[in-house]
């Protein structure tokens, strides 16, 4: 056995300690990874019984019981006359609705995040305010200020304009309760974006059209399509400001969440459960549709 010096005997020892000292160090590591989240297992187990509680289980009630008639007595029950005009209103005023939202909803959330300017705080504030709102109370306001001698409708309707009572009225109380989707969702993304890109691209010789076009529209794309979609998903089950200004004329003005409440008034729970289980599936694939899309323009932005 080679003769071992003090130096080499020290390093060895040193070695070892270290070595000694890894091993738990290494097993804490390896114990705080695999409890990032304490409670993991009660935490998991609470949101699925809430999930399943609230949203799952009364679904599948709904369209077991609409099963229930067969897919004859479905159909004939779901697809009346009456019934498709009202899925057209519903779908194409949410629609022109969700666009018109996403649109304003870029311009004000554009404005809040970028300008400064006074009052902005409490512009900032008064875009919540349909959200806190009942929406009852937003149709009958807007009833009120389109009417022919209200406020607004005493100069509209002589020009041909009529906001209540019509296909006008639905769409202009869809975008004040979906607004406000589409610009919290939009606003945190324009107040993140850098900067130094866009004046990059102005150094560049890019104008102010084309440095929104190209450099920050791709950016906030992805949050844009999410505004729209909550807003379309807002606007399709809304009840209570349209049952005011619509004026509820089948095959005109009446909306699918205005005819199953019809239904029901009437004692036709089959017909109203089928109606409520076709529009649940409209909404379902138009948010599937709009999701991917979105995942799609966040793909291509990174």
């Amino acid at each position: 056995m080679p003769h071992q010096t003090p130096a080499m005997i020290a390093l060895a020892d040193s070695s070892a300690f270290a070595t000694g000292a890894a091993r738990p160090a290494a097993r804490i590591t390896r114990r705080r990874h695999a409890a990032v989240l304490p409670g993991f297992g009660t935490s998991l187990a609470i949101t699925s019984l809430v999930v399943l509680a609230l949203i799952v289980f009364p679904l599948a009630v709904l369209v077991l019981r609409a099963a229930s008639l067969g897919p004859a007595g479905f159909l004939a029950a779901a697809w009346t006359p009456r019934a498709r005009a009202a899925y057209g209103v519903s779908l194409s005023a949410s629609v022109i609705a969700a666009v018109a939202s996403s649109l304003l909803g870029l311009l004000v959330a554009w404005v809040l995040a970028r300008v400064s300017f006074p009052g902005r705080r409490i512009l900032d504030a008064l875009v919540d305010v349909p959200l806190a709102l009942p929406t009852a109370v937003a149709g009958l306001v807007y009833s009120a200020l389109y009417v022919k001698k209200g406020w607004l409708g005493q100069w509209l309707v002589p020009l041909g304009i009529q906001g209540a009572y019509s296909y006008l009225g639905i769409v202009l109380v869809l975008v004040f309760v979906s607004l406000p989707f589409a610009i919290r969702v939009v606003q945190p993304v324009i107040e993140s974006l850098d900067r130094d890109t866009e004046e990059a691209a102005r150094i560049l010789g890019a104008s102010r059209t084309q440095t929104f076009l190209r450099v920050v529209l791709p950016a906030i794309l992805p949050a844009v399509v999410t505004g729209f979609a909550l807003s379309l998903a807002r606007a399709l089950g809304e009840y209570g400001s349209v049952v005011f200004i619509s004026g509820n004329m089948p095959f005109k003005t009446e909306i699918a969440p205005v005819l199953i409440v019809a239904r029901l008034e009437e004692f036709a729970y089959a017909e109203a459960t089928t109606v409520a289980v076709l529009l649940l599936a409209m909404s379902i694939t138009l948010l599937v549709i709009v999701n991917t899309l979105q995942q799609r323009l966040a793909r291509n932005a990174q």
